[in-house]
């Protein structure tokens, strides 16, 4: 069956590869203003639910649609992506020695319109970051597009004291739920 990424994150579509070496990539075109009021959990289920929407409405009905969105949080607040790389500092500064919750949302549509919406969560814990630490890896851009401003498959993975739970929902899928989630939808089976 045809599996269909709405998504232009080159992580999220070497990730895809994994579970479909066939999978295919359509861009969201989505707003990514964060609604007010919604707890962590249920903006990245929003999003992800978006995005999957607005590629399978583009889309020929005989694709299964993946939509995913990750969010990092600390102490209840939001840590999108960085706006510059003062703000991308600002946000590695906060992190610094502290656990953080990453949490991806991701959506399922099948052919029929039939939906499925998750979410994962991942505790990572910094070491605590010397301004020099900090300075040097904003200079490399690569926290520039990450929520939180790190990529844990990158650079950023230097950063990391210890984790607790899906290293890939880090990254922005948590592949091996995915993997589970979408053999049991694609067999319509019911969920436990």
């Amino acid at each position: 069956m045809k599996i269909i990424l709405a998504s232009t994150s080159p992580r999220r579509r070497v990730l895809i590869k994994r579970i479909n070496p066939n999978a295919h990539f359509a861009k969201p075109d989505v707003s990514e203003t964060i609604p007010g009021g919604l707890k962590a959990e249920k903006i990245v289920e929003y999003f992800s639910r978006i995005k999957a929407s607005d590629v399978a409405f583009r889309q020929p009905n005989d694709a299964y649609i993946i939509g995913a969105d990750t969010l990092v949080m600390l102490n209840h607040q939001v840590l999108g992506k960085p706006l510059n790389a003062a703000h991308a500092k600002k946000m590695l500064r906060s992190l610094s020695g502290k656990t953080h919750q990453v949490i991806t949302g991701v959506t399922l549509i099948a052919p029929s319109g039939q939906l499925r919406v998750f979410h994962e969560i991942t505790a990572v814990t910094f070491f605590d970051l010397s301004d020099n630490e900090i300075n040097a890896y904003v200079k490399t851009g690569e926290p520039l597009d990450k929520a939180g401003a790190y990529g844990i498959q990158g650079q950023g993975a230097l950063f990391v004291k210890k984790i607790n739970g899906d290293f890939y929902n880090v990254v922005g899928l948590p592949l091996a739920r995915l993997a589970h989630e979408l053999a049991v939808f694609m067999k319509g089976e019911p969920y436990e």
